[in-house]
C-alpha cells in the first residue's frame, strides 16, 4: 500500500514547488501577523495593567499551589497565550526560584502561542477559532500548573 501511494505521488519538482510555496506563504502571510501579535502583546504588557487584571483569577490557584509571589506570577500566566517568551521576561524581577521555575516551565508547556503555533494554526485550513485555541490554552495551563508546582516544590525544598 505504501508503495502504491509512493508511485502515485508527484515527483521531486512538484514536491519542491509545493514546499517553496509553503515557505513563501509563511514568510509573507503568517510571519507579519506573528510579529504584530508579539509586538502588540509586549506593548500591552509593559504599558498597561491589562494582564495584571485578567491574571487576578489565578492568584488563589497559585496560592493554593503554594507558589510564592502569586500576585506577580498571576500577571504572567495568561500573557503566555500571546507569546512564549513574554512570561519569562516579565517575571524577571521576582527573586524566588520556585516562582521563576513555575513560570518558566509553564510558558513552555502552554504550547499554544498566538505569535507562533497559534498563528500558524489560525492561518492553516484547520477549522478552529481563536476562542477555541484560548480554551485549549486555559485547559493546558490549569492542568500543567499543579504538576509544575509539585516538581518545583520537590526540587527547591
Amino acid at each position: 500500500m505504501a508503495t502504491e501511494v509512493g508511485i502515485k505521488a508527484p515527483g521531486f519538482i512538484a514536491f519542491f514547488k509545493s514546499g517553496f510555496k509553503t515557505v513563501i506563504d509563511m514568510w509573507f502571510v503568517i510571519l507579519p501577523v506573528v510579529m504584530a501579535i508579539g509586538t502588540i502583546a509586549t506593548i500591552i504588557a509593559n504599558y498597561t495593567s491589562v494582564f495584571a487584571i485578567i491574571g487576578k483569577p489565578f492568584v488563589p490557584y497559585l496560592e493554593l499551589l503554594q507558589i510564592p509571589e502569586a500576585a506577580q506570577a498571576s500577571e504572567t500566566v495568561l500573557i503566555g497565550f500571546a507569546d512564549m517568551f513574554l512570561p519569562s521576561i516579565l517575571i524577571e524581577g521576582v527573586g524566588n526560584n520556585i516562582t521563576l521555575f513555575v513560570i518558566g516551565a509553564l510558558s513552555i508547556t502552554q504550547l499554544i502561542y498566538l505569535s507562533e503555533v497559534g498563528g500558524v494554526i489560525l492561518g492553516s485550513k484547520i477549522p478552529v477559532s481563536i476562542f477555541k485555541l484560548f480554551i485549549i490554552f486555559l485547559i493546558r495551563t490549569i492542568i500543567s500548573l499543579p504538576i509544575i508546582a509539585l516538581m518545583a516544590h520537590l526540587y527547591f525544598n
